[in-house]
């Protein structure tokens, strides 16, 4: 792979990785409902400028902008459980606990997906992938344990609620995946940040 294709990608890693310790800065200043809803809407609000400019270099695109009928009631739920739900209890989660330690509990978004994939849509998992994961839930646990407490801290269970409404997304939005990806999350943007 040349560095062409994989500049856009580490910087999406890296703009990922700074949201957490960013939006943490930020949710003790402005309500964590409020913080998760003007991110999703300023991501739907600039996607929707670019899908515009788009529209207007190439008359073929308007084709794209729509999504069919059938996958309507799957882009919905993506929306309330991945841009409603995940943003909202990750921003109340951040409130409970450190950036350090929810970007890392973040990891466990992963394992819920797959486990939804492989339970709800039967798809194969090797011995390998299952260890890594559970390899990937072990970590999380200690990183959520609450030092001196026997329970599972409050902004940790938050963020664990975060991962699996975004786990559940990606497995709903893998059912409109044949449509614009830019158009269903400027959708996801602007209809889960309002």
């Amino acid at each position: 792979m040349s560095i062409r294709f994989a500049s856009p990608a580490l910087a999406a890693a890296l703009l990922f990785g700074a949201s957490t310790p960013l939006a943490k800065l930020l949710v003790g200043n402005v309500s964590p409902l409020l913080l998760a809803g003007l991110l999703y809407l300023g991501s739907g609000l600039g996607l929707g400028a670019l899908l515009l400019v788009r529209r207007a270099r190439a008359a073929q695109a308007a084709e794209t902008m729509r999504i069919p009928r059938k996958d309507v009631p799957w882009l919905l739920g993506a929306i309330l459980f991945g841009g409603v739900l995940g943003p909202a209890l990750l921003m109340w989660g951040l409130t409970q606990t450190s950036a350090a330690t929810a970007s890392l509990l973040l990891n466990v978004e992963c394992v819920l997906t797959a486990v939804i994939a492989w339970v709800v849509f039967k798809e194969n998992a090797d011995r390998q992938i299952v260890l890594g994961m559970v390899a990937i839930v072990a970590g999380g646990l200690l990183l959520s344990w609450a030092p001196g407490g026997a329970t599972l801290s409050l902004g940790a269970l938050l963020i664990v609620g975060a991962c699996l409404s975004w786990a559940i997304d990606n497995n709903l939005t893998r059912k409109v995946s044949a449509n614009d990806a830019m158009l269903i999350a400027c959708l996801k943007g602007l209809l889960a940040g309002a």
